[in-house]
């Protein structure tokens, strides 16, 4: 059903609370979650690091690309038909990468390397930067792969006419979540785009609280769904290509847009 082309796209965020550091634990809240939604899917989006929380541990955080979570991941697609997303800390060749993966029913994976790491935290110490800009074609839309961080660069995530949705996993603190909701709500109102913004809740090993704030609004910014402040939540929402188009054709601003190219 994967290469089966879509006018509509059903996408699933889900709003955990996440165990530090305890894969298993995460990915069986992670099932249990989508078995309690019940309802069918096209994409499920997990938050950032879902496995483990934001950890600057990447020794204990890693694993490789054959490792529990990623079978996990294949698993989920599969049973469910639908493309499981979200990022994990991964070895790969000696270094480590915050790495969003991209699994498909078929058991396909792709993944988006983190460009923008967070140096505020140490990330950019710990972790290595990504290289190339990832758009995946799934039943017929175009994604762009974000994470986090990456939010806050528009000219990275800058839409040349080459993806329908922009979905953005993040572990993204409560004290800033007004930059959180903002910069959403820019980035698919510039892009004229849906975009995904996918967070936690609860509160990490290093007494950051997060609140969570997943939204996924529409190509004029409006909000199509808000998860309610501090909640743990996994709900789903349709998005429609033809309204898409049809916006894009009404009010065409992407052909007054400055012409240049991304130096990765």
């Amino acid at each position: 059903m994967q290469n089966l082309v879509q006018e509509e796209l059903t996408v699933v965020l889900v709003q955990p609370d996440i165990k530090w550091q305890s894969p298993a634990q995460n990915c069986d809240m992670y099932a249990r979650l989508l078995d309690e939604h019940s309802a069918s899917a096209d994409v499920v989006v997990l938050p950032e690091m879902f496995a483990t929380g934001f950890s600057m541990d990447s020794r204990k955080a890693a694993q490789t690309m054959d490792g529990e979570t990623i079978v996990w991941m294949k698993q989920q697609a599969a049973q469910r038909d639908a493309a499981i997303t979200g990022s994990l800390a991964i070895i790969e060749n000696g270094e480590y990468y915050n790495r969003m993966l991209w699994v498909e029913p078929d058991g396909k994976v792709q993944h988006y390397d983190k460009r923008h790491l967070f140096r505020m935290a140490g990330e950019h110490e710990r972790y290595q930067s990504g290289q190339e800009r990832v758009i995946v074609s799934f039943r017929g839309w175009d994604i762009l792969l974000q994470v986090c961080y990456d939010l806050r660069f528009p000219v990275y995530s800058r839409n040349c006419n080459d993806y329908d949705l922009a979905l953005y996993v993040a572990n993204w603190p409560a004290v800033r979540r007004y930059p959180w909701r903002t910069l959403l709500a820019a980035r698919a109102i510039e892009n004229l785009c849906y975009v995904a913004g996918v967070n936690r809740v609860g509160t990490d090993a290093n007494e950051l609280e997060y609140s969570g704030d997943s939204m996924l609004l529409d190509f004029k910014g409006e909000v199509l769904c808000d998860y309610m402040q501090g909640k743990v939540f996994c709900a789903s929402n349709t998005l429609s290509k033809g309204d898409l188009l049809a916006f894009r054709e009404q009010f065409p601003a992407y052909q007054d847009a400055d012409d240049f190219s991304l130096k990765l």
